[in-house]
């Protein structure tokens, strides 16, 4: 009996050791709060230089491009020239087959000597009728007709003179000659083959004047071609030589713009020099051209720009979490974050009034409410999708919305309205404020909004010239812990990327 009544008492115990560790584990699985904490990744503002730049893509062409022609029609007797043929200016690079036109020339010269010949016999007869008329032996009609019959000789001697000087032209055609000095590039005949100068001269030769000047003619968007003068600096770099960047200084902007796709784009001629002749035309060029530079001056990564904090954590019981944790739990009501919303003010690091909750924008708003919530998106610094611009682009196009006070597809209707340069030089960042709950208890690290005013950015980072100090800890991204990690976006996020979207380049 004592012995069985020994091992009931250590069968017991060992049950409870087993409820105890695995309430203890529940305990510590469900019940810590390390997971519900999210961790914030910071960077910390510097000085430094920055320099913007504008990308484009664009063609290298030699700086003179003549195409040689044929003014005639006929076959190629000779070639003189060939691919990568060095040519002087007045040196004969073709030879056209001259037998047709030289007969045209001896028949021509027949044809005047005929009408000189019958001048003389005109000569003779008028001649002889002033005589004749002078004597009264002849009327004065028959007198007149000898006279016009010699003006006629006259202007057909003419009229065969200017036929022979034709033919003499043409048969001076049949021989090509270059009109530049420089390089054959191309050459679109062979030696037998028949051009055919009808409506538009055919083209023999293509000569590139001089291949150590050359230029690019790159293609700028119409978003970028406003920063674009004449003077500033470009590099480049072409597939041949990956490795290699070239310079170059932009010439001239062409006005002229070019639509495809219903995207416009403007030529940009750039001169290169090419001395060492390893720039050949046709190239593609991806070009990048400087148009500011800021030496020392403080700078913030684009990811804090773009940086929107999460909703904030709940409250939860300890059994709320365990039943959450099985699938049974009820949503509890979001916990007051220690975030205070407060009024802008004049000055830096300013406060930033909670976000919007409206529904994101999707383009198919009426054209006044998406007007409105656009003005709404640029006060409070917020860039647009891509796709709201278009949509924009199209009411305005359409006639549903109206410009005022110079808008344009970037431009809310309305009174408020302001040009977009002055909208997107203001932004909201996070910065890290430790702060403790209204309960009571340890303080939390909480993401506190600054609004600053921006300069330029090189794509990566972007100058700051009012709100943030040299060493302020931004944040730039959040890891959620896991029981947040599914939950959908809040109200009032743009489907599109981050609340804080960039209006800037390399965003």
């Amino acid at each position: 009996m004592a012995n069985n009544r020994k091992v009931r008492w250590v069968k017991w115990l060992l049950i409870l050791a087993l409820l105890a560790g695995v309430i203890g584990g529940a305990i510590w699985y469900f019940g810590g709060d390390r997971d519900n904490a999210p961790q914030y990744q910071t960077a910390t503002v510097t000085r430094g230089d920055l320099t913007q730049v504008v990308t484009a893509s664009g063609t290298l062409n030699p700086v003179v491009n003549v195409q040689v022609g044929s003014q005639i029609s006929g076959n190629i007797l000779k070639l003189y020239a060939d691919f990568n043929s060095p040519v002087k200016s007045n040196q004969v690079v073709a030879q056209l087959d001259s037998a047709i036109f030289q007969a045209s020339v001896h028949q021509a010269e027949g044809d005047l000597a005929n009408t000189k010949a019958g001048l003389e016999l005109a000569q003779i007869n008028a001649t002889r009728s002033a005589e004749l008329f002078t004597n009264n032996l002849i009327a004065q009609s028959d007198n007149d007709k000898a006279r016009a019959d010699l003006h006629q000789a006259e202007a057909q001697v003419k009229i065969k003179e200017a036929a022979l000087e034709r033919s003499k032209v043409d048969l001076a055609h049949c021989t090509i000659y270059a009109p530049v000095d420089g390089i054959v590039i191309s050459r679109n005949v062979d030696v037998g083959q028949t051009v055919a100068a009808s409506m538009n001269a055919p083209t023999i030769f293509v000569i590139a004047n001089d291949l150590a000047k050359m230029q690019i003619d790159a293609n700028v968007s119409e978003a970028d071609v406003g920063t674009i003068e004449n003077g500033q600096t470009a590099s480049f770099t072409v597939d041949a030589f990956p490795n290699r960047p070239f310079t170059g200084k932009v010439v001239q902007i062409r006005n002229s713009p070019i639509t495809v796709q219903n995207v416009v784009t403007y030529d940009t001629v750039i001169e290169v020099s090419n001395p060492d002749l390893k720039l050949k035309p046709g190239m593609t060029a991806t070009v990048s051209i400087t148009t500011a530079q800021r030496p020392g001056v403080l700078k913030v990564p684009n990811a804090a720009l773009r940086f929107k904090p999460p909703e904030p954590v709940t409250n939860q019981t300890f059994a709320a979490k365990l039943l959450a944790k099985i699938g049974l739990g009820k949503e509890s009501r979001k916990a007051v974050t220690n975030t205070l919303p407060t009024a802008s003010t004049v000055g830096t690091n300013r406060v930033a009034s909670s976000e919007s909750s409206s529904p994101p924008l999707t383009g198919n708003e009426p054209p006044e409410e998406l007007a409105r919530r656009v003005r709404e998106m640029r006060d409070r610094g917020e860039d647009l999708p891509p796709e709201i611009r278009s949509k924009l682009r199209e009411l305005y196009q359409s006639g549903a919305l109206q410009r005022t006070g110079g808008g344009g597809p970037g431009m809310a209707t309305g009174a408020g309205a302001r040009p977009r340069s002055a909208l997107s030089a203001s932004r909201t960042v996070y910065v890290l404020a430790t702060n403790a709950p209204p309960g009571g208890g340890e303080a939390v690290p909480t993401p506190q909004p600054v609004r600053i005013k921006l300069g330029i950015s090189d794509g990566l980072f972007t100058e700051i010239t009012e709100g943030l100090k040299e060493g302020d800890a931004v944040i730039t991204a959040v890891k959620l812990p896991q029981s947040q990690a599914a939950t959908p976006p809040p109200a009032g996020t743009s489907p599109f990327g981050g609340g804080g979207g960039g209006g800037r380049r390399g965003f």
